[in-house]
């Protein structure tokens, strides 16, 4: 019993958990922004354009049946917004900052030699044998 609770003591408490924990509430946390935005800056403008906030009246009915199709536009426009935010506050701000990384690798990393160094360095070695 003792070696399963300090299996998952090391499961639970590993830098991998904790970082994926962090990123699951600051996610929470960029949504709920990013909802906000939707519901009090976008939807408005779309009302100003529209003439209504939202395009939850717009129905469809068949024999008593009313589709909600207006819903479901609101909700895919809620979408696109919240994954252009995601887009433009999260990931390309992560794609910039991965290449910039990377270019300052590459400064770091030592040149290779060119075709005619290599080839010196082959005949050198040959020479040696």
């Amino acid at each position: 019993m003792k070696k399963l609770y300090q299996e998952f003591k090391d499961f639970a408490f590993s830098g991998d958990i904790v970082a994926l924990a962090v990123a699951f509430v600051m996610a929470a946390a960029f949504g709920a922004v990013v909802a906000a935005l939707v519901e009090f800056v976008v939807m408005p403008i779309v009302g100003i354009i529209f003439g209504e906030p939202t395009f939850d009246n717009l129905t469809w009915t068949i024999n008593d049946s009313v589709i909600l199709y207006g819903s479901f536009i609101t909700a895919a426009v809620k979408f696109l917004a919240v994954a252009l935010g995601v887009f433009f506050f999260i990931v390309k701000p992560y794609k910039a900052y991965q290449d910039k990384k990377q270019a300052e690798e590459e400064e770091e990393a030592p040149a290779e030699p060119s075709e005619d160094v290599k080839l010196l360095t082959d005949i050198r070695d040959l020479l040696r044998k």
